[in-house]
């Protein structure tokens, strides 16, 4: 699979070839959904709580006597029928969202979607990005120079302080490392600007294992 190359003055330099054991991945929509769904489910946290009876404060002494009130007899104002009382089958913040699935069938699932993505051409190639110090307003000066119409995840090898700040700020782009590539940004965003060296990474982190 090959995709354009370009200059960060936005001209084409070539092609650069993509490695296929990544890049040319037959179409999984299944493998791809249960991924997301399972990485969504991951980044949930349980905040939401009630009180039960055993949690709400007082109680202890019995609220009036047994007998010739009137009233059903009662033990505590803490029981869920009693105002102020502790509640029944409210959620709780021990709750566990985690989902699993195995390490084969995650990059399995990655790889399709990158494969899809380079299928309908939304990916393109960087040689690289040189600038003195961040600047913000040429990063996205650089990006409109690319074809990309919506929006953009920028991949780049290593930590970058001068890609990272420059694109921190701009609303339709997320520079992210090779190796945290994930399914929830490869289907957030539309396009993906690989640098080459980036490339080079996704080999060393998900196909090092293989050979």
């Amino acid at each position: 699979m090959k995709v354009d190359l370009y200059t960060q003055a936005g001209e084409k330099n070539g092609t650069l070839e993509l490695p296929k054991e990544i890049f040319e991945i037959p179409f999984n929509k299944d493998l791809i959904h249960q991924a997301l769904v399972r990485q969504l489910a991951n980044r949930r946290v349980a905040i939401a709580q009630v009180k039960t009876r055993g949690k709400v404060r007082g109680g202890g002494a019995k609220p009036f006597r047994q007998k010739g009130t009137g009233n059903a007899r009662q033990g505590t104002i803490r029981a869920a029928h009693m105002r102020g009382g502790g509640s029944v089958f409210g959620p709780q913040n021990d709750r566990n969202f985690s989902k699993d699935m195995p390490k084969k069938q995650r990059r399995r699932a990655l790889f399709s979607a990158l494969s899809e993505k380079a299928r309908h051409n939304e990916i393109i190639a960087m040689e690289e990005y040189e600038a003195k110090e961040p600047k913000t307003k040429d990063f996205a000066s650089m990006l409109k120079k690319l074809p990309i119409e919506r929006n953009v995840l920028v991949v780049v090898a290593e930590k970058n302080g001068i890609v990272q700040k420059s694109s921190s700020n701009i609303a339709n782009a997320k520079t992210i490392l090779a190796s945290y590539l994930n399914i929830h940004d490869l289907q957030k965003y539309r396009k993906v600007l690989l640098f080459k060296s980036a490339v080079e990474k996704l080999e060393e982190v998900f196909l090092s294992d293989k050979k």
